[in-house]
């Protein structure tokens, strides 16, 4: 890779981000002011901080980390704690909690605004994944509506600054619970709830029900982040007139994508989207390693890596082949190398 790459890192990142865009009114969710509606969604192995620095940079008004265990990191732990560093740069951000204990994820919270200091908690009540509804978190929780309101309560009650919460729309099609469990949450202080437009038996199949986000709007006066099929700018700004929610919430849209939130904004402001050519990508895809390694060993950051190339990669020419030579790159030369092979065969 050429010196001149390296120290000329695209300037939509530090430049373009702020872009040209009209001045806005802030929004908030509690006291916390927010610069715009558009959210990046918390996605396990994917919003660490690099990415949700470059989402940013590209105009995210609010960003959410993974989600971490509430009891993990009550027991201390090295590899949770790691995942909770925040940057500066990152304000206004939200830590996402999940858990089954009242009493542990309160704790839990108190620790993250003590140690962490993020701008928001959100509790996650819809997470799918078989190995966290076993344990009863997540979107077991949606069984539960007693105890998803008293996790709820404990974790308002404890710290001082805004709880939101991430529901899906019910455990199964025979059980909706969207709209009670909504009105149960505002009822004990939560300050905002992402409503999923499916439901627990869904995963991430079939197509998101935007009418039951509505449903939600309608329900309750405090925001509602709708989520759900974002997969572009259009996408998002068609969900808030059609459901009239206030916040969007963009996790699978943003993969190899994150000049969504850039689209999103001119868009907003009657401006025509801008294409994203391949050599931005492939900046891009260098500027999110070196974020990497600055806080990850070189092979951590490499291994990373791999996922967020082939993303950035999709849909170009002979993108299957660069991919099979991606999953080998174990340090920042590999991934030179594989750019400067791109770029002399395309």
């Amino acid at each position: 890779m050429s010196v001149s790459r390296k120290n000329t890192i695209s300037k939509d990142l530090a430049g373009r981000a702020c872009l040209l865009f009209l001045e806005v009114k802030l929004l908030r969710i509690g006291n916390v002011a927010i610069e715009n509606t558009y959210v990046l969604a918390p996605m396990a192995g994917v919003t660490g901080k690099a990415f949700r620095l470059i989402c940013k940079r590209q105009g995210a008004g609010l960003v959410v980390t993974e989600m971490v265990s509430a009891k993990a990191l009550t027991y201390n732990s090295k590899k949770t704690r790691k995942l909770l560093e925040i940057d500066p740069l990152e304000h206004p951000i939200a830590i996402q909690l999940f858990g089954s204990e009242p009493e542990v994820m309160a704790k839990a919270a108190i620790i993250c605004q003590r140690d962490f200091k993020p701008d928001l908690i959100d509790i996650n009540m819809g997470c799918p994944a078989p190995k966290i509804v076993k344990n009863n978190e997540g979107s077991a929780l949606l069984k539960d509506l007693n105890l998803a309101e008293g996790i709820a309560k404990a974790v308002v009650d404890a710290v001082k600054i805004p709880v939101t919460c991430k529901i899906r729309l019910g455990f199964d099609k025979d059980s909706y619970v969207h709209v009670p469990l909504a009105k149960r949450l505002e009822a004990v202080g939560v300050s905002a709830i992402t409503v999923h437009g499916r439901v627990r038996e869904d995963f991430y199949s079939g197509k998101a029900n935007w009418q039951a986000i509505k449903e939600v709007v309608e329900a309750v006066e405090i925001p509602i982040i709708g989520n759900g099929d974002l997969w572009q700018a259009e996408d998002a700004l068609r969900m808030k007139k059609e459901t009239g929610c206030q916040f969007v919430a963009l996790a699978r849209g943003t993969l190899g994508n994150p000049w969504i939130f850039r689209d999103l904004r001119l868009l907003e402001n009657g401006l025509a989207k801008e294409p994203v050519p391949l050599q931005q990508k492939l900046d891009m895809a260098y500027l999110h390693a070196k974020l990497l390694l600055s806080y990850l060993s070189p092979r951590s950051a490499m291994l990373e890596m791999r996922k967020h190339l082939a993303w950035y990669l999709k849909g170009i020419p002979q993108a299957r082949v660069f991919r099979q030579e991606l999953n080998s790159i174990e340090t920042l030369a590999d991934l030179e190398r594989i750019i400067d092979l791109i770029n002399s065969s395309v």
